[in-house]
């Protein structure tokens, strides 16, 4: 995060030591450290809402997705079944017409 060495700690320490003075020293670093932990844990809980949120926004296109796909895969069966449903129809009308000519063929015959 900051990029603070040892000397610079060192140099704040002193300065903070000589302008706060050594009886609110002890007082103020210890509601600096509350503020500083209470910033981290802000960082985190938006750190940890971001990812949430990348997240469910992954998954609401993942189910957007699988939802076309289910769309179109129930159109393309729709659409086989359909086009089977129709050849079936055809098929069982040209066999009920080629029928009622076998029954009279073999009738003729019959009387020959």
């Amino acid at each position: 995060m900051f990029d603070i060495g040892f000397s610079e700690l060192m140099v704040i320490g002193l300065v903070a030591l000589i302008v706060i003075g050594p009886e609110k020293l002890p007082r103020m670093a210890r509601t600096v450290g509350h503020l500083a932990g209470r910033l981290q844990r802000y960082v985190s809980d938006v750190k940890a809402d971001i990812n949430r949120e990348i997240e469910l926004d992954e998954l609401r296109k993942m189910r957007d997705s699988m939802q076309q796909a289910a769309s179109e895969m129930e159109s393309s069966v729709d659409t086989e079944l359909h086009k089977t449903e129709t050849e079936l129809n055809d098929a069982v009308k040209s066999a009920a017409a080629d029928r009622p000519a076998e029954e009279k063929a073999p009738e003729k015959a019959g009387k020959a």
